[in-house]
């Protein structure tokens, strides 16, 4: 049994065609070809484009000579009605110094200290889960929630449940669908003064959460001020200072950095983690291997537990491999350059693609199948360190890597510990390209209670 993909086009169409594919999907957009080619062109009338599937074109672009190869405006021009200038958009000189304030917060020590918010957020996701046992659960959506209610209690120390998150969640899950991963100003080159063809309703989404982050932002500084903030996240990257220029970060591009932090924590771990839990339901003798490991839980909220989880690691892993959150990333040449015998001319854009790079069939073993054994193979750890990229690489890798593996784990330990996930006798998943790899039509699994079941 292999976990579905979507369908590949035809290998020749109409660049039209191919616009009108991509903004459907732009996983179906792509051609079968991509998945053993080690680079491929794209041209259109306005510019140049190259997906690099190589390892060592890979490094060249993220580890060897990042500053040549920044993130592609064209990319940015689709996400800044909510991020602003934060980090994830952000190039050169700002984004260094937008690191040197975040970076410390995520730290392995800090990691420890959200370990207690984490495992609250997984029992809460427990309880909900658990009203539902008997039903046929969209999963994504209960996913989604607990992601959301990590990143709340993590960043700003309430739950979900706190009015001005609850908020945040529910109009962020309108912008999630409303918001393709590219828009014309992807494909187009426009002056400065055009629309950017935004849909009426993503911008009103953008500005709404925008000013709820504000909220939040003003209030947690006056908490600074008088000296009651909790020590959390928003609390350490607040009172942060860059260590070369000793400023810290104004209330403006603090709500750009939060808008990121939720987007990339909230967004890609629900993607991550409700691929996860499919494919423990399309593979229920792993679903026991980590239930019946996740019996470690039992001892408490220690942070020491998750060393225990080496299954759950390894399927989580898998689970990032098969369905990376992150389809694509869009650098751009700063200047001409020559890959595989070809000129690249400046301004390309240059595409690195986890989803095709993790299915490479010139390097992974099995590259479609579902096997968290891989991991201990010769061939699975030379792909972990050559093709797996699913939180990018090199000095943009994202901050929060760690972060989102123990929450991944932890989630999908605890929440095996107590549910069972089957498959329902919908149609499989079918992944597409919104802001992340989501589902077509939803992720549906019947949820039942394991002490039921075992009473």
């Amino acid at each position: 049994m292999i976990p579905p993909k979507p369908p590949a086009r035809a290998e020749r169409v109409s660049l039209w065609r191919y616009l009108k594919l991509f903004r459907q999907d732009i996983l179906s957009a792509q051609p079968a070809r991509l998945y053993r080619a080690w680079m491929a062109e794209f041209k259109t009338p306005f510019f140049r484009s190259y997906m690099v599937n190589q390892p060592a074109l890979v490094d060249l672009v993220l580890k060897e000579r990042p500053d040549d190869f920044p993130k592609s405006d064209r990319v940015g021009e689709g996400l800044r009605p909510l991020l602003g200038n934060s980090v994830f958009v952000t190039n050169g000189e700002i984004w260094k110094r937008q690191r040197r304030i975040i970076d410390p917060a995520f730290e392995g020590g800090r990691l420890k200290d959200t370990f207690p918010a984490m495992w609250a957020a997984a029992e809460a996701a427990v309880a909900r889960l658990s009203d539902l046992a008997g039903q046929e659960v969209e999963i994504e959506a209960e996913t989604s929630h607990a992601a959301a209610d990590v990143i709340f209690r993590t960043l700003f120390s309430i739950p979900i449940e706190h009015e001005t998150a609850s908020k945040v969640f529910h109009e962020f899950r309108a912008y999630q669908r409303s918001q393709p991963i590219l828009n014309l100003a992807a494909f187009v080159p426009l002056p400065r003064w055009m629309p950017r063809g935004f849909r009426r309703e993503t911008t009103a989404t953008a500005r709404e959460i925008r000013r709820l982050i504000t909220d939040l932002t003003a209030a947690r500084q006056a908490e600074i001020a008088a000296g009651t903030a909790p020590d959390d996240l928003a609390t350490k990257i607040m009172t942060t200072t860059d260590p070369l220029t000793g400023a810290r970060f104004e209330t403006a591009e603090m709500v750009d950095q939060v808008a990121i932090f939720f987007l990339a924590g909230h967004e890609t771990s629900a993607s991550a983690l409700a691929w996860t839990l499919y494919l423990m339901a399309l593979y229920p003798d792993w679903q026991e291997k980590v239930a019946e490991e996740a019996a470690a839980l039992d001892a408490g909220p220690s942070f020491s537990v998750l060393s225990k989880l080496r299954t759950s690691r390894d399927v989580f892993r898998e689970a990032l491999r098969l369905y990376p959150p992150v389809p694509m990333m869009v650098r751009e040449t700063v200047q001409p350059e020559r890959f595989r015998d070809r000129d690249v001319p400046k301004g390309a854009q240059v595409v690195l693609s986890p989803w095709h790079l993790h299915r490479q069939t010139r390097l992974w073993d099995n590259p479609d199948g579902f096997d968290p054994t891989r991991w201990q193979t010769e061939n699975g750890k030379t792909c972990m360190r050559e093709a797996y990229m699913p939180f990018s690489a090199g000095p943009r890798v994202c901050t929060g890597a760690g972060f989102a593996m123990a929450e991944g784990v932890l989630l999908l330990s605890m929440l095996l510990r107590h549910l069972r996930v089957e498959l329902t006798d919908r149609p499989p998943p079918v992944p597409v390209a919104h802001l992340t790899v989501r589902s077509r039509d939803g992720i549906w699994l019947r949820v039942s209670r394991r002490a039921e079941q075992n009473s």
